[in-house]
């Protein structure tokens, strides 16, 4: 049973979705709590079965479903209960706390939370599983009662079968996307997908295109994904940078789109700008995979995913000038990304976050793509 306390998208949710299909592939009963969302009927299409809890609600209301966690664990009777976010983790902990027999108890760190009490229970995890080094590190720093050896790391993974460049965007979907945003035609493109918060980096985006701008280069910026329901304020907070710095009508601003492997497929580079350490960068890995040039900051799982596979987009966070002249950099070679070393991907994260519920449940052996809790 994995808990989460949506399943729209996003990369826990994506990676609950993922381990459900491996679970029904191995013939396992696959069970899914949240709230709902938009990935329910794919979950369950996939053959996992999903109830409906609002586990995620943050009010003191939220206590109710404990009692409603526990009944559905006494029915469905799970071996192991995986908690994906610290609420979900707690109403888990306080619902299984006098069951018998208790269902194994497994955590997965998927953000660099707050430091405080609260989050200290993504280490209580039987296993906790890091979705990188740099979470890995998180935790034994600053939760010391955690013995490191619970720890395993399984990197988010991409999907071949979606990324790869066997399956190219069409010409027939190139026009259709460039008459629908002529603005983008005959320019080089940076695409940096993020939804809008100023922790994605879009400033330092709109930064970038002025100095290429002043610098000669006709680029041009697609924020992708920017666009969101009560988010008016930030956007226009955007603009008036972006008019400020005289390249407003050299920058596309976009809701989120499904057709997200074609636009990285057309762009020229795509960025990763987040202004705080993530644990992850999933964004890397499917651009990588397209062959498509990544630039972003190196700190926390993003640089640690360039500095393996693509150092020449490891850019110091904050760093304009170092940004500047890789970008253009890249666009004058405007060749594709080598890749260094296999990326990670979505079958060794299934196959690993199963061995790890193995031992578990089978008192199987530590599998051996785990070392010091490393993967």
């Amino acid at each position: 049973m994995q808990l989460i306390p949506a399943l729209d998208a996003g990369g826990a949710q994506r990676s609950t979705l993922e381990v459900a299909a491996a679970l029904v592939a191995a013939g396992h009963r696959s069970i899914v709590i949240s709230a709902g969302g938009a990935w329910v009927p794919k979950l369950t299409e996939g053959g996992s079965e999903h109830y409906r809890l609002p586990i995620g609600r943050k009010a003191f209301s939220v206590l109710l479903q404990i009692r409603s966690l526990r009944q559905l664990l006494r029915s469905l009777k799970p071996d192991l209960v995986h908690a994906r976010s610290r609420l979900p983790a707690w109403l888990t902990l306080a619902a299984i706390f006098r069951l018998r027999p208790r269902p194994a108890f497994v955590t997965t760190l998927h953000g660099l939370n707050s430091v405080n009490a609260y989050s200290a229970v993504m280490s209580r995890g039987e296993r906790v599983i890091a979705v990188s080094d740099t979470a890995r590190r998180h935790l034994i720093r600053n939760y010391p009662r955690l013995d490191a050896r619970r720890i395993r790391v399984i990197p988010r993974g991409v999907d071949p079968l979606e990324f790869n460049l066997g399956t190219p965007a069409g010409p027939s979907w190139r026009e259709q996307f460039l008459d629908e945003f002529p603005q983008l035609r005959g320019f080089p493109l940076l695409t940096l997908p993020g939804r809008g918060t100023r922790l994605k980096g879009h400033a330092d985006a709109i930064e970038l295109l002025s100095r290429l701008a002043q610098a000669g280069s006709e680029a041009r910026l697609l924020l992708l994904g920017v666009i969101e329901p009560g988010r008016e304020d930030y956007l226009a907070e955007l603009h008036a940078r972006a008019q400020a710095l005289s390249v407003l009508e050299r920058i596309t601003f976009m809701p989120s789109r499904p057709d997200v492997f074609e636009v990285y497929l057309i762009s020229d580079i795509v960025l990763q700008l987040s202004t705080r350490p993530e644990s992850f960068g999933r964004v890397v890995i499917e651009a990588l995979s397209l062959g498509r040039p990544v630039l972003g900051y190196a700190h926390g799982g993003v640089g640690e995913l360039l500095q393996s596979h693509y150092p020449a987009g490891a850019v110091e966070p904050r760093d304009i000038d170092a940004l500047t002249i890789a970008a253009l950099a890249l666009l004058q070679a405007h060749s594709p990304a080598t890749v260094s070393g296999a990326l990670p991907n979505v079958s060794n994260l299934q196959r690993l976050t199963l061995s790890v519920y193995a031992e578990l449940i089978d008192g199987a052996a530590v599998d051996p793509a785990f070392a010091d809790g490393r993967s």
